[in-house]
This record gives C-alpha cells, sequence and structure tokens, in this order.
C-alpha cells in the first residue's frame, strides 16, 4: 500500500480551539468562522478559581452554546471538586471530558462515571507531573492531556520540558499497548506546533498564538495552523 504524505496525514490531527481565547461578545458568530474553516471540536477550560487561580467561563456559556453548534465539546476541567463538574457538563450534552490527575481524589472512580456516560474520558498531567501517574488509569483512558504550560492563563510560553514529554508519553503509551491521543494545551503556536506533532500530539489546543492570533481571520489561522501540522507529521513519519 502506498505510504500517505504528511498533507493528507494532517486531517488525523485535531484542532481544538480555545474558547476562552475568541470573542466572548460576540461568540456565536465566533464560532461560525471556526467552524467554517474546519476545525474539529471545540476546547473549553472550566475553573474554579481554586485549583488554578482564574475563571474564564462557566457553566451557563457551556449551556447556551450547546444548542447554537453541533460541534464536539471537549471540556478540559482545572477543578477540584471534579465529580460536580463531571455531572453538570455529562448533563448539557459534552463529547469528552479530561480531569486533572492532581485534583482527583478518586481518579478511576471519576474516570469510570465520564464513561458510563458515554462520554471520552481523559487524564490531565501538569507539566511537572510524571507519566507514572497514569499506569494504574490505562484502561480508563480515552486520550491523554499533556499540559505544556503551567494551567489557568492563556499567552504563556511553553515549559520547555513538556516536549520531550510529549515525546515520552507517546512511547509510554505505545510500551503498553495503548492506543489512545495525546492532546496538548499551551502556547500550541505556529512556531511550537511542528514539533509538538513530530513529538506524537494528536489533539491541538489552539489559542492566542495559533488560531486566535491576531495577524489573521479565524480562517486564515486555522489554515496556518494545518499548514505547520503539515511540518510536523513529515518528521513524525
Amino acid at each position: 500500500m502506498p505510504v500517505e504524505s504528511p498533507a493528507s496525514l494532517a486531517s488525523y490531527i485535531q484542532i481544538a480551539p480555545s474558547v476562552m481565547c475568541a470573542d466572548l461578545c460576540n461568540l456565536e458568530a465566533d464560532i461560525r468562522e471556526l467552524e467554517t474553516a474546519g476545525i474539529d471540536m471545540l476546547h473549553f477550560d472550566l475553573m474554579d478559581a481554586h485549583f488554578v487561580p482564574n475563571m474564564p467561563i462557566g457553566l451557563a456559556l457551556i449551556e447556551q452554546l450547546r444548542s447554537k453548534t453541533d460541534a464536539i465539546f471537549d471540556i478540559h476541567l482545572m477543578v477540584e471538586n471534579n465529580d460536580f463538574f463531571v455531572d453538570a457538563v455529562a448533563e448539557i450534552g459534552v463529547q469528552q471530558i479530561a480531569v486533572h490527575v492532581e485534583s482527583a481524589t478518586h481518579l478511576d472512580r471519576t474516570l469510570s462515571v465520564i464513561q458510563a456516560s458515554n462520554i471520552k474520558a481523559g487524564a490531565a498531567l501538569n507539566p511537572a507531573t510524571p507519566l507514572s501517574e497514569l499506569d494504574y488509569v490505562l484502561d480508563r483512558l480515552d486520550f491523554v492531556l499533556i499540559m505544556t504550560v503551567n494551567p489557568g492563563f492563556a499567552g504563556q510560553k511553553m515549559v520547555p520540558a513538556t516536549l520531550r514529554k510529549i515525546a515520552e508519553c507517546r512511547a509510554f503509551l505505545d510500551e503498553r499497548g495503548v492506543d489512545v491521543p495525546i492532546e496538548v494545551d499551551g502556547n500550541v503556536s505556529f512556531e511550537n506546533i511542528p514539533k509538538m506533532v513530530s513529538a506524537g500530539a494528536d489533539i491541538l489546543v489552539g489559542g492566542t498564538s495559533s488560531v486566535f492570533h491576531k495577524s489573521g481571520s479565524r480562517a486564515e489561522n486555522v489554515q496556518r495552523t494545518q499548514q505547520a501540522v503539515a511540518l510536523g507529521l513529515a518528521d513524525r513519519f
């Protein structure tokens, strides 16, 4: 069989714009532009001002937006009370939820509750959290979320060691026969995307340094993101 080109393989890398970086005063119009540009899902950073010192969006916004779009909702919980928020967003109707291993008192139970609701379950790791934290929940995971900045705020620089962590996570999963995607969140910039994809990233949370970059329209930025993905795939395969 012929080997697929990086350009064709680029369709397997998913682009998930971070809603906290959108124009919240004109959010529905912004979402329409992103859908037309060909994004794969919408990423929601749901914070509680305790686990991280910020609270940019809340449950009401996610609930109201749910009726406005058929896009996949990718929920990233950065909260202390994971089970409360899992129940709340499950009722809204979302497709995948990531919880932080650092805040989940009973991680296996929380992941199983997510999956019991027919929602994909992911475990999120802060930059300094070792991959070994995943060892005993691998059978519960539908994806892994690697934070490449310290969570809480947009516009940060990538923690240098996290690029290596993406590659080590890919090797960690492969060695254990676990075929799930790696999502990366934090300074997913035009410059960093090729390196992240080459290292093994499959889902890219695009924020102010890519999808919402001030230099272009939403469509132009998504296209530029796709071009950066293709560059990374050229090294990956």
